[in-house]
């Protein structure tokens, strides 16, 4: 099984995608950092002298080969789906979970960021609020579940998501702990 995160710059998906892939005993992959070992270096150098174009097919191509592999927790960039071969590889080949949050919420998280190549010089809110309304459609169309993230914790995330993977049946509920009431498996497996 391989468990893709989708979603805006600044959502989460790195640090969610951690802990849930240590809850569920898979490996941790990013697209970003796949891209940057390729690269020798950051997506915001590379992004700045090649040009978004020549990002968007490394990023394609670490997707085609990420979701083909074993079965890993994957992070994507918030930017990987514009592209029609990445949206259909992670809806094809993986359980894509899109980590929604508002503009206004993203911009709280990320006002600071320096190294997110989009979000730099000008209005960051106001950017925000422009890729959420040609990206959030797409990401839906992705995505197998939509998991609203709002203020909730790392950890409270991270049990929506196993929630979900348990109710469709992805995951042994035996293996993953019940984020609402942990004497309840106790009292199923006695």
């Amino acid at each position: 099984m391989i468990v893709s995160l989708i979603g805006m710059p600044g959502g989460g998906k790195s640090t969610v995608g951690r802990h849930l892939a240590k809850q569920l005993g898979l490996p941790f992959r990013d697209t970003d950092h796949e891209i940057e070992s390729v690269i020798g270096g950051s997506i915001r150098d590379f992004f700045a002298s090649h040009g978004e174009a020549a990002f968007r097919d490394l990023e394609q191509e670490a997707v085609d080969v990420l979701t083909q592999g074993k079965a890993i927790v994957l992070a994507t960039g918030g930017g990987v789906v514009l592209r029609e071969a990445n949206r259909r590889a992670l809806h094809e080949r993986t359980t894509a979970i899109y980590l929604r949050s508002t503009p206004e919420e993203l911009y709280r998280r990320v006002r600071h960021d320096t190294q997110r190549p989009l979000l730099q010089g000008g209005d960051a809110l106001r950017k925000l609020r422009t890729l959420f309304r040609e990206r959030d459609p797409l990401y839906r169309r992705t995505a197998h579940y939509v998991i609203e993230t709002g203020r909730p914790s790392v950890p409270a995330l991270v049990h929506m998501i196993l929630m979900q993977l348990e109710l469709a049946g992805l995951v042994d509920a035996s293996r993953v702990p019940s984020p609402i009431n942990p004497m309840r498996r106790e009292r199923e497996q006695a």
